[in-house]
């Protein structure tokens, strides 16, 4: 069995290079359970495990244990903790120990920059990033990795992690700045990434462009806003999951609203079925096909991202190990 740790992980794969898997793993055929939730304290505690299964026969197996915890930040530890198990299909023997953390990272960003390969404008000016966390970095390598952006913007409500962020990014030559104010950066925002753990709305769809791209990364569970209804009023929606619609506050709210339906809200998968958009080969391709000006994704994480990125890298050992 081979043992990946967080730095094998980032030298076997970038969130760019893991796009088209994942693109191919959503148009594939796959077993998806849903995840285990436990809550593991008080809401003050706010500690939760979660347990992810997926398989794809004759493929592989896999599970993908996480750990929440939120008051690690206030300790200089990750809030976010996990460990990934590839399993063969045909033995049933552990292919690879996986470090999670890592490979949540780079799945995540990678997911969100396939939806806005789907969704986004084609010729976007302005990313705002919205966060300051462990997944900023790559969520803005992943967008990147789809469009090109003259400028981007970083806000977190600590300047000062705004601040260093936006210099570890500037040192690899990205154009990027701190947002004083967030409203201002939003109306001037053609794509907004959020991956943060708020619990009442940062962003206002009153703030949007007609044709902005809305990417909502942190809202896991049912209480926890990183958009108000106005942003999802009138937007294309889709999601990784349709899990989504049940455990994020981001939909649920406006959905208990009447404010949008069910029925209107697609899935990556169902997205990738009917796209006239071809496969990337390198690079963004255009797409002419009409659709609402607006879009919304939302991610919650799902198990055949994680399957696919594992299986990604266990192919690429042998030639990179």
């Amino acid at each position: 069995m081979i043992n990946l740790n967080f730095a094998d992980v980032h030298r076997l794969a970038t969130v760019g290079s893991l796009i088209e898997p994942l693109r191919r793993a959503f148009m594939s055929t796959a077993v998806v359970p849903e995840r285990a939730h436990f809550d593991l304290g008080p809401q003050a505690d706010a500690r939760t495990l979660l347990m992810m299964p997926a398989w794809r026969s004759d493929h592989a197996i896999g599970v993908k244990i996480v750990t929440i915890l939120p008051g690690n930040v206030d300790h200089g530890l990750p809030s976010v903790n996990a460990a990934y198990v590839l399993i063969s299909w045909q033995t049933g023997e552990p292919l690879a120990m996986i470090d999670g953390r890592a490979l949540t990272l780079l799945r995540t960003a990678a997911v969100s920059a396939l939806a806005a390969d789907l969704l986004a404008p084609q010729n976007p000016e302005v990313l705002l990033m919205v966060g300051t966390g462990a997944l900023a970095p790559y969520l803005i390598e992943g967008h990147r990795a789809v469009r090109g952006y003259r400028s981007i913007l970083i806000w977190g409500r600590n300047p000062a992690k705004s601040d260093a962020v936006a210099r570890t990014l500037s040192a690899r030559g990205w154009p990027i700045s701190v947002a004083a104010d967030l409203e201002t950066a939003a109306r001037s925002a053609d794509v907004i990434s959020c991956a943060t753990l708020a619990r009442e709305p940062l962003i206002k769809g009153s703030w949007l462009k007609s044709k902005c791209h809305l990417d909502l990364v942190g809202s896991f569970t049912p209480d926890m806003r990183e958009a108000d209804d106005a942003c999802a009023e009138g937007a294309r929606i889709a999601v990784d999951t349709l899990g989504a619609l049940q455990t994020s506050g981001d939909l649920i709210d406006p959905l208990a609203a009447g404010v949008i339906a069910k029925e209107h809200i697609a899935t990556l998968s169902e997205l990738l079925a009917g796209s006239e958009i071809p496969a990337r080969d390198g690079a963004a391709q255009a797409n002419d096909a009409p659709r609402a000006d607006r879009t919304l994704f939302k991610t919650v994480g799902v198990a055949l991202a994680d399957l696919a990125a594992a299986e990604a890298l266990h192919a690429r050992c042998p030639r990179i190990m």
